[in-house]
């Protein structure tokens, strides 16, 4: 998608071939700036310290930080620790582990000369794929839109998002805004509702950033507001993403999810999850019971980062001294109140069924 004028990723080779680039997404909204990655412990702080995030991205960079592993120490040794050492990182998005399992398994039967060159390039693969697989979840979801704009000639398709599941979280399009950026190129009338999504505020700093940067049609609004505007007939879709999916639809997601999902039951507005297959885990059936739910630091929720009038960035407290704070980073929506799961295969209804119908190859 587009910075300014530009085409990016959100990760790419560096010119000279001995690290990886990214988009250092904590500078995000009011500074563009990229760090470059040369060392597993870098690639691990990236992910850890949130520089990149979303699930399909944190797998993608995990893949190039095996194969940054691997140039500094190609034995079976090494390969275990780089795989333990990432894993470690962020314990909810199942992209993370799905990719360390695919790399390390296609790594284990080389010759320890050859793995490092062979890593690099399946990391680049895992970066093609998420880009290709995203561009086929924004076609299905784009049969959604169209959907929704024939029963409305003439008039604005309202699209309701939260968190950021857009192409700063994935490698290219995003997944609960592929739909959204194809169906501004189709001249289709759209407007976004963004959540700030509280407390890092994803929405507003960064699904904002996108959609501005891209010239599409958005309003920023708290998190407490959609159900309001979901009351006044003013949501025509719900579009979010997902960091891990049961194998029997139950869909984890960035805090609040949950609760958008429970307002777009009670409102008849049908809520829709976009997800790539490698971000449904096949072990896991209750979402509410199994999934693991990161608690991020409490500085996250006490405290606010942006821009002042002269210019600075500056970070403030925003409760009292002594106050604690709880901060769960995600939230389970149960299958029953998603209208269906938009993969790369297509729509299936958010249930055991329904994924086994598009990926047939898992019963």
């Amino acid at each position: 998608m587009k910075v300014g004028s530009v085409h990016r990723r959100t990760i790419w080779p560096s010119a000279d071939g001995q690290a990886v680039e990214v988009i250092d997404q904590t500078r995000l909204p009011h500074d563009f700036v990229t760090t470059r990655l040369e060392t597993l412990d870098e690639a691990a702080h990236a992910i850890r310290a949130m520089l990149i995030r979303g699930a399909p991205l944190i797998g993608a960079t995990a893949a190039y930080g095996m194969a940054l592993a691997l140039k500094a120490d190609a034995s079976d040794a090494g390969l275990d620790r780089a795989y333990d050492v990432l894993l470690a990182t962020r314990p909810t998005a199942i992209n993370l582990r799905w990719a360390l399992d695919d790399v390390r398994a296609l790594m284990a039967p080389l010759p320890p000369k050859d793995r490092a060159a062979a890593a690099w390039t399946r990391a680049a693969e895992i970066c093609d794929e998420d880009v290709a697989i995203n561009r086929s979840i924004g076609s299905h979801g784009l049969d959604l839109i169209r959907k929704a704009a024939a029963r409305k000639p003439g008039k604005t398709v309202n699209i309701l998002t939260h968190c950021n599941a857009g192409w700063l979280a994935t490698v290219d399009w995003g997944t609960a805004t592929a739909p959204i950026y194809l169906a501004h190129e189709a001249g289709i009338p759209i407007h976004v509702w963004v959540d700030e999504t509280r407390p890092r505020n994803q929405g507003a700093g960064l699904t904002a950033w996108e959609l501005n940067n891209h010239g599409v049609n958005h309003t920023v609004i708290v998190d407490n507001t959609g159900g309001h505007l979901m009351q006044h007939g003013q949501v025509d879709l719900c579009f979010v993403g997902t960091d891990r999916t049961t194998s029997e639809g139950d869909v984890c997601n960035k805090i609040g999810t949950y609760l958008k999902a429970l307002a777009a039951k009670d409102n008849g507005v049908p809520f829709y999850v976009c997800l790539p297959s490698p971000t449904i885990d096949w072990t896991l059936k209750n979402g509410v019971k199994e999934v693991p739910i990161e608690e991020r630091d409490g500085a996250e929720v006490s405290k606010v980062t942006g821009r002042t009038a002269d210019g600075a960035i500056a970070t403030v407290q925003v409760i009292p001294d002594g106050s604690p704070v709880v901060n769960y980073g995600f939230d389970v929506t149960p299958a029953r109140l998603v209208t269906g799961l938009v993969t790369e295969r297509g729509v299936a209804s958010a249930s055991k069924e329904g994924l086994l119908g598009l990926f047939p190859e898992r019963r």
